[in-house]
C-alpha cells in the first residue's frame, strides 16, 4: 500500500514531475502551491512524508518546516537550489529529515522517499515495551519520545531513528556508511557529511549542563557511538 505524501512546490513542472514519479511508487500524491497552503493541508490530511520546496511564496519551506515539525514528527525531504553548507545545516537543524539541491534526479528523489517511509515505519513498528535507560537518557522506540533528566526532547524523524541505533548497543563504534545504511537506506557521496551534521544536531540537543562527556561520542577516524555509562534496557 502506498504512501500519503504532501508535495510543496510553487514550480508547476518541478510539481507534476515529482507527482509522476511518486504515483508510479503507488503513492498518493497532494500537491499545493505555497507554505501557507503546505501547513494547512498537512494538519488536515496528516500526510506520512511531505516534501517540501525551501523558495515559496507567502511562507518558505524553512518556516513550514519549523512550524510542522513544532507538531508532529512526519518526515520531512527538503528541495532547495541553495547549496552552502550552512543552508543544509539550517534545514536540519530546524528539523528536516532529508536535504536534496536542485537540479536533482527524480529517481534520486524517490529513492529517499522510500527509505524515509521505511524508517518511520520501522520506527513506530517497535514494541511499546521498548524503553533504553542510559544514565539520565531515556528513549521510548514505541512512542518515539526521548527524555533527558526527566525533561522531553524533541528530535527528528533521522536524529532519533541514529540515537536509537546507537542505544541498541551502547558503547559499540558505528561507522558513518553503517549509519547511513541502516538509517538513511541508500548511499550518496555526500551522505557521510549530513550524517554529521545530524549528529551535531543530536548531540547539542542531548547536552545537559553538568555534561563533560556527550552521550554521543565521536570516535575520531571511525565514528560515532553512544559512550558506556550506567543504565539499563528493557
Amino acid at each position: 500500500m502506498g504512501a500519503r505524501i504532501l508535495v510543496a512546490e510553487d514550480d508547476e513542472m518541478q510539481a507534476r514531475l515529482i507527482r509522476i514519479y511518486l504515483e508510479r511508487e503507488g503513492n498518493e500524491v497532494q500537491v499545493v502551491p505555497d507554505g501557507r497552503s503546505a501547513i494547512d493541508r498537512a494538519r488536515v490530511a496528516r500526510p506520512d512524508l511531505i516534501v517540501l520546496d525551501v523558495m515559496m511564496p507567502h511562507v518558505d519551506g524553512l518556516d513550514v518546516c519549523r512550524i510542522l515539525r513544532a507538531e508532529s514528527q512526519v518526515p520531512i525531504l527538503l528541495l532547495t537550489a541553495r547549496t552552502t553548507e550552512e543552508d543544509m545545516l539550517l534545514g536540519l537543524d530546524l528539523g528536516a529529515d532529508d536535504y536534496m539541491t536542485k537540479p536533482y534526479s527524480p529517481r534520486e528523489l524517490t529513492t529517499r522517499v522510500r527509505a524515509l517511509l521505511r524508517r518511520a515505519k520501522a520506527a513506530s513498528g517497535r514494541e511499546e515495551t521498548t524503553v533504553l535507560r542510559i544514565d539520565g537518557l531515556e528513549i521510548d522506540l514505541a512512542r518515539y519520545v526521548v527524555r533527558v533528566a526527566g525533561g522531553e526532547v524533541a528530535l527528528t524523524a533521522k536524529e532519533f531513528a541514529i540515537l536509537g541505533l546507537l542505544a541498541g548497543e551502547p558503547g559499540r563504534v558505528f561507522t558513518r556508511s553503517q549509519i547511513i545504511d541502516r538509517v538513511f537506506g541508500f548511499d550518496q557521496n555526500v551522505m557521510e557529511r549530513t550524517v554529521d551534521a545530524h549528529v551535531m544536531n543530536l548531540r547539542r540537543k542531548l547536552a545537559r549542563t553538568d555534561d563533560t562527556v556527550p552521550y554521543v561520542e565521536t570516535v575520531y577516524g571511525r565514528g560515532y557511538r553512544l559512550t558506556e555509562r550506567t543504565g539499563e534496557a528493557r
